[in-house]
């Protein structure tokens, strides 16, 4: 039986409009984007961890806490109105060209949500390693 690739992708782009530089801004010591590569590394069944950015100074960061950045993303992934799943498609489709590597399993985060629970994160792919009829599970929270 062939061993189930999954992989988290977190997506950080530059050029936040809300909050400028927000991915890597100093939150209790640590940049944003530190709480989510560091809970995708707390999963033991997650394989890779991937940050998907358009910026060398986020892939640097990114990099420095122990993510894979294989390439810089296209500027015309990244704009305001470009939706999630736009931005994941492409990095999977480059990240197949380049390396020829395409994951089972994805593991989204979102850089903003700092409050991530580790059992939920383990729950939602085992509802996936599980259950070969559903496509996706996720975790909501008021």
């Amino acid at each position: 039986m062939k061993k189930v690739k999954i992989v988290s992708i977190i997506l950080a782009r530059s050029g936040s409009k809300g909050l400028k530089n927000k991915n890597i801004l100093n939150l209790n010591g640590k940049p944003l984007i530190y709480y989510a590569i560091e809970a995708a590394q707390s999963s033991k069944k997650i394989d890779r961890v991937f940050v998907s950015t358009d910026s060398a100074k986020i892939s640097r960061i990114a990099k420095f806490y122990g993510a894979e950045v294989p390439f810089l993303r296209k500027k015309k992934y990244s704009g305001d109105f470009v939706s999630t799943e736009t931005s994941l498609r492409n990095f999977l489709n480059e990240l197949e060209k380049k390396e020829r590597y395409y994951p089972d399993i994805i593991v989204y985060f979102q850089i903003t949500d700092i409050f991530r629970n580790l059992k939920l994160i383990n729950i939602c792919i085992n509802n996936l390693l599980k259950n070969n009829k559903i496509d996706s599970s996720f975790v909501v929270t008021p």
